[in-house]
């Protein structure tokens, strides 16, 4: 078994760091829409989008997955065909110690163990059944919104299942 993708800021070892008041230079969310699609519509199928294992997801693969999906689904179905949500909000802030970055810094530092670091980016913290975006449609059109969940998975380092079930009411 190899080393997976993003292995430094998949897990959570340390206390949330979400204070924002006391950090300075947050960077800003990379989400630029949590709703898209029709809210309002009259959809009878939810699919969510769930994660199968705890981990963080950082804001800028649920921005990816959000594109990926949103471009599926607004080709095929139009904006009033589907109601696309993220559900999750990017609270916590990842620190990053930054090292030299240039040739033979290897041999120049080895840096200092469990630094606090510099705020480099948001994520959100997950634990295993926890839904990620959340699509309202109707069940005539499940292969198109099962194939863009599919494609926003790739996007995001963690395993995740595309939930279906029946929406409980017209507005859910």
């Amino acid at each position: 078994m190899g080393i997976r993708p993003a292995k430094c800021y998949r897990a959570f070892i340390t206390p949330p760091y979400t204070r924002k008041e006391y950090i300075k230079g947050v960077p800003a969310s990379k989400i630029t829409k949590f709703t898209m699609g029709d809210p309002n519509g009259n959809f009878d199928y939810v699919f969510k989008l769930a994660v199968r294992e705890g981990g963080q997801i950082r804001h800028n693969a649920i921005e990816a997955a959000r594109n990926a999906a949103h471009k599926i689904l607004a080709d095929a179905l139009t904006e009033q065909g589907f109601d696309l949500r993220i559900t999750r909000y990017p609270h916590h802030v990842i620190r990053e110690n930054k090292m030299m970055a240039f040739a033979g810094a290897d041999r120049l530092q080895d840096g200092m163990r469990l630094s606090f670091g510099k705020p480099a980016g948001l994520a959100v913290r997950v634990n295993s059944g926890d839904s990620i975006l959340l699509v309202r449609a109707n069940k005539n059109n499940e292969a198109i919104v099962k194939k863009a969940l599919r494609l926003a998975a790739k996007k995001l380092p963690l395993a995740v299942a595309v939930l279906e079930e029946k929406a409980e009411s017209s507005n859910a």
